[in-house]
């Protein structure tokens, strides 16, 4: 596993250092800076580690962050996939992490996560509990008991989920044809429409996800979380996360309207807390005072 320095070409960070870790899966661009325990922010669809600038600029004083993004986003490596789609299974999405971190010579650590983020953070602390300390999910429940508990509002809310699972590749040409567009209609369609994203971290997301690569890859992502994913679940039965966990979900989105957000979470972890914030899906971009203040508490309590 090697690290290189990358030059910085936008001021969403300041002050930290733009990184490649090649990890044994697949190359990952990585932010660091800050100084404290280490925290580890996953991002989710279909944006990259940028979404953290906001919440960045509040912890860095607290904490040594890593904001990285996923395999198959941003500016990731995005691996060959297979028909069992493998390459996206949140299994592999977590070794990178894994790894990622241990060459940054953070062998346990902390880590807060968005959306798609936060399904490889919770595989993470199944397979790797000694690495992990504590687990923080922004506007998600548990993926296995999301499907289970599907209803029709969640599906006409959250119709990328059964769109994007589609065989390849249909769902990336209808995409392909205008990322763009796609990506301001899925992003903007919120409570707070695209007012929460920073000009700057908004045009990062379009270059970004204008690579058909990305396309393709963020597809397989879904792909393998209604298989693979589902099975791995599945597999591990009826154990439970033994980190402390908190579960942040905005109070003018989907998830609380459509779940019980703590009630799935308790059913695969042991010590779980958390309650609605006042906004949408985007919390670290809305109301990133919040978030950070939560981050800190909840990560604070080990220090």
């Amino acid at each position: 596993m090697t690290i290189s320095e990358r030059p910085v070409a936008d001021g969403l960070f300041p002050g930290f250092r733009l990184l490649d870790v090649q990890t044994s899966g697949a190359r990952i661009r990585v932010r660091t800076g800050g100084e404290g325990p280490p925290l580890l922010l996953l991002h989710g669809y279909p944006q990259t580690h940028a979404l953290w600038h906001k919440v960045a600029d509040r912890l860095q004083r607290r904490f040594t962050l890593v904001c990285a993004d996923l395999r198959g986003y941003g500016d990731s490596e995005k691996p060959v996939s297979d028909t069992a789609h493998l390459a996206y299974s949140k299994r592999a999405m977590a070794q990178d992490m894994v790894e990622v971190m241990t060459v940054l010579g953070h062998d346990r650590f902390a880590v807060g996560a968005h959306d798609r983020g936060a399904r490889v953070a919770h595989r993470m602390a199944l397979d790797h509990a000694g690495h992990l300390t504590r687990l923080a999910t922004l506007d998600i429940a548990p993926t296995r008991e999301m499907y289970a508990n599907t209803t029709d509002a969640f599906a006409r809310a959250y119709w990328h989920w059964f769109f994007l699972i589609q065989p390849a590749p249909f769902p990336e040409r209808m995409i392909g044809a205008d990322p763009k567009a796609y990506w301001m209609k899925k992003c903007g369609s919120g409570s707070a429409g695209l007012t929460p994203f920073a000009p700057e971290a908004l045009e990062h997301y379009l270059r970004c996800f204008a690579d058909p690569a990305t396309i393709h890859a963020s597809c397989e992502d879904y792909r393998a979380a209604a298989t693979i994913d589902l099975r791995h679940d599945d597999e591990d039965d009826a154990r439970k996360l033994e980190q402390p966990l908190l579960a942040l979900w905005g109070e003018h989105g989907v998830i609380g309207r459509c779940f019980d957000p703590l009630a799935l979470w308790r059913q695969r972890a042991q010590n779980v807390q958390g309650r609605a914030l006042p906004g949408g899906h985007y919390l670290a971009e809305e109301i990133p005072d919040l978030v950070a203040a939560e981050f800190t508490a909840f990560f604070g309590e080990d220090t």
